[in-house]
């Protein structure tokens, strides 16, 4: 099937009558000239889709999700956009990504170079328009949520175009480009295509799971490869003082930084550099984590890697995910789980990582029933992942194996065996690696001991020939003394041992008594990355909290560690959960980890007390920092509080979306989000409906919904900067939005429109037409658009 559109057409019947059946004709505008797209079908008029390519497209054109067999092509046919290959997830349908890819014949070979939100999963009764206002939208039917938009409205666009550089870019007068594609990157860059600060290629997310591999652009001027945030495991070594303006990838195969004079101050080619023989050519951050460039073999029909800036793919950080090593074999990377003994792995459902590899989560050593022992992994190289916070210090290797063996918030070291001395200290269960035989390190991983059959010799009697003076007298009576003698010392022996085991058990039971009264007395060093929850009686809880001396809330008090750091106690009322199930409770709490979750440290269950220690944050609550704080919170700060709100919505996509089973939170409010020093949010409480009977009888997706609608309310705290939303307040807001009065235009203006739009969506009566997290983070963040409410808005109050 062929695309293509005419304009200024005066009637639809002679072309009817040239092509025939095997075309549609699809005309706008209104009264004189006619715009007319028409639609080739079969292959028997491909001839005419060569006469006449859709290179551009006028107001009024839509391609729909039921229709996918339409697609937009490029004049040059190697770029084609439309609705791309659907996903699946657990099995299911998980929906299309709409965008441009290669048109080049095979499946294999049409890969997508840039996509709508950056690869936003939406269902097959979407439909992407370029509206009469000037808008490249993509929305959902029948309800007409827009998923995604250009904002482009009353810009003057008159037409869409598909260059033949993969560029989409939207036109005014005299062919003025408007917006491009080119400007908002996704995974790809192309021939000729440049990346500013502080633009990000991310890579393609994998069974509707974000990635966590990102390749930006710093502020510096240098490239790097990121996991999440934090950790960097490719940089470009920028050496010279330029300023650099930008990163830019030639038609040859050159990805070079740029400085303001226009010269390259860094460069990595493509082996097959300057090829004349290479017609495409594309620069992509895969999901493996890795940037590659790519050249295309036009004899074999296929992408060739001419460059990737990690050579050994094992040193791309996390790349077989959790509990699992990276190593190789005659095929290339491979990933296998650390610890095959299934005595040391939780049962329940393997964790899928984005490695490819299922690996059970380990156990909790704080459960091991015989202790602990430490796994030696030869040729072996172990990290922790979350956090990623491992510590490196200076020891032997055997000082190195018996620190850890020592340091209960130990749970793996490495050793490096290449004359450094660097001991590599893991704080955290959440633990990957890589493995190679030739590998000079070393690594202890602390496991639970196995009990073992004790090991049965055979008997072997020894003989010997007895002399005859055995029978004499004089040998019996020196035999029967030598006997009485052993007899005497072998008692003697017994009372001995009988008291110092005595003894030493009076010892043992004063110390386990004293520290008793120690919160935390084998762990006075405590690291605060320490993941192992910790159970403590309420005796621990009270010198904890010195009597619950400072209280911070109604069931929440300040304490302290043995080791300066400071907690919090949260008293839990009404708790209906038995202690097998509190404890299952908790200990699903405990395993989550995320930049804006308050970590669980530690919990007491006791039949008339049951709490939860939680790390302290220091700033107080949010509702403090908006309502309470000294500072004037109401100007100049909308940035800041748009990171509050992304922060929140991360941890709440974290909660919905990523962990093992949804966890919403359920409790949603100002004072349930603590802000930390720099201001970066934390969101506590979660998850407490899962032990409290408040809402017990709610399913996981009622819950889910309500934290939609708590965080929507939320929202319009944070921008109108008071708590209660309701009445004038919020018809004030809502009419200044319809309005548009105050800051159009601006950025910032559009900023808190886009907030307040989608807001209000998360607070529809109807909670079906609420968005889900994933889509609230994705407009947070300004990737996709939201239109306004109906006007016949409909929302309710709740509490």
């Amino acid at each position: 099937m062929c695309v293509a559109w005419l304009s200024e057409v005066d009637s639809e019947a002679p072309l009817k009558h040239f092509l025939g059946k095997s075309c549609k004709i699809y005309s706008f505008g209104g009264s004189g000239s006619v715009f007319t797209l028409i639609l080739f079908l079969g292959s028997a008029v491909c001839g005419y889709c060569d006469e006449f390519p859709m290179v551009s497209v006028p107001l009024g054109f839509e391609i729909s999700g039921y229709d996918r067999s339409r697609i937009w092509v490029s004049e040059n046919r190697v770029f084609a956009f439309g609705f791309l290959d659907g996903s699946y997830k657990d099995d299911s349908f998980d929906g299309f990504v709409v965008g441009i890819r290669y048109n080049l014949g095979t499946k294999a070979a049409n890969l997508p170079v840039w996509t709508v939100g950056g690869g936003l999963r939406v269902p097959e009764n979407s439909t992407l328009s370029l509206s009469m206002d000037g808008r490249l939208v993509l929305f959902e039917n029948p309800n007409g949520f827009i998923l995604w938009s250009s904002n482009t409205s009353s810009s003057g666009v008159q037409k869409a175009s598909l260059l033949n550089n993969g560029n989409l870019v939207l036109m005014g007068a005299g062919d003025k480009v408007v917006w491009e594609s080119f400007n908002s990157p996704t995974s790809t860059l192309l021939p000729g295509q440049s990346l500013h600060f502080p633009q990000t290629l991310s890579a393609p997310s994998t069974k509707s799971v974000s990635s966590y591999y990102n390749f930006v652009i710093r502020h510096s001027g240098d490239l790097a490869l990121i996991w999440e945030t934090n950790v960097t495991y490719w940089k470009s070594h920028l050496s010279s003082s330029a300023t650099v303006t930008e990163a830019r990838f030639d038609s040859n195969g050159v990805l070079g930084l740029i400085d303001v004079a226009n010269k390259t101050v860094w460069s990595k080619s493509s082996k097959d550099f300057g090829d004349p023989s290479v017609v495409f050519r594309h620069l992509r951050i895969d999901p493996d984590g890795n940037l590659r460039m790519y050249s295309w073999d036009s004899v074999l029909y296929t992408w060739r890697v001419g460059w990737q800036a990690v050579e050994n793919q094992c040193s791309v950080f996390g790349f077989c995910g959790l509990y699992s090593l990276c190593g190789y074999n005659s095929s290339g990377p491979v990933c296998n789980c650390i610890v095959q003994d299934s005595s040391n792995w939780e049962t329940g459902t393997p964790i899928m990582d984005y490695g490819g590899l299922s690996c059970k989560k380990m156990v909790d050593l704080g459960n091991c029933k015989m202790g602990t022992s430490m796994m030696v992994l030869k040729g072996t190289v172990l990290y922790g992942l979350y956090p990623p916070h491992d510590v490196d210090t200076m020891l032997s290797e055997d000082a190195c194996k018996q620190f850890c063996s020592n340091d209960t918030t130990c749970m793996a070291v490495t050793s490096r065996n290449d004359g450094s001395g660097v001991c590599t200290v893991k704080r955290t269960s959440f633990i990957s690696g890589y493995r190679y035989p030739s590998l000079p390190a070393i690594s202890y991983l602390k496991v639970c001991l196995i009990p073992q059959a004790a090991t049965v010799q055979g008997a072997h009697p020894h003989f010997s020939l007895l002399p005859e003076r055995m029978n004499v007298p004089g040998v019996i009576s020196m035999q029967f003394l030598r006997a009485v003698s052993l007899i005497i010392f072998v008692t003697i022996l017994g009372f001995l041992v009988i008291e110092i085991f005595v003894v030493w058990f009076i010892y043992r039971r004063r110390k386990i008594k004293a520290l008793s009264r120690i919160p935390f007395g084998k762990d006075a060093q405590m690291n605060p990355h320490y993941s192992i929850l910790i159970r403590l009686s309420f005796e621990e809880i009270k010198e904890l909290t010195s009597n619950f001396a400072s209280q911070l809330g109604t069931t929440v008090f300040k304490g302290i560690l043995p080791n300066k750091t400071p907690v919090i106690a949260k008293i839990l009322e009404d708790v209906v959960a038995s202690e097998k199930d509190f404890r299952v409770a908790v200990s699903t709490l405990g395993g989550m980890h995320h930049r804006n979750l308050v970590p669980l440290k530690g919990f007491c269950f006791e039949p008339n007390h049951k709490l939860l220690l939680y790390e302290y944050v220091p700033n107080g609550s949010l509702n403090e920092w908006l309502f309470n704080s000294k500072e004037d919170q109401n100007e100049g700060n909308w940035q800041q509080r748009l990171a509050i709100a992304l922060g929140v919505a991360r941890a709440l996509a974290y909660l919905h979306l990523e962990c093992q089973k949804c966890i919403p939170h359920g409790n949603l409010k100002l004072e349930n989000v603590l802000l930390d020093k720099k201001l970066v949010p934390k969101v506590t409480d979660f998850g407490l409906w899962s032990v409290c009977p408040k809402e017990a009888a709610s399913s996981s997706e009622t819950r889910s919904e309500r934290d939609i609608y708590m965080f929507g309310k939320m929202l319009l705290q944070l921008v109108m900067g008071k708590r209660d939303i309701w009445g004038d307040n919020l018809h004030h807001l809502v009419n200044k939005m319809n309005q548009k009065l105050e800051l159009e235009g601006s950025e910032e203006w559009e900023g808190v429109e886009r907030v307040v739009r989608i807001a209000l969506w998360c607070m529809q009566s109807q909670p079906f037409l609420r968005p889900s997290i994933g889509e609230v983070l994705k407009v947070l963040k300004g990737t996709v658009s939201v239109d306004r409410p109906p006007l016949d808005f409909a929302f309710h109050q709740e509490n």
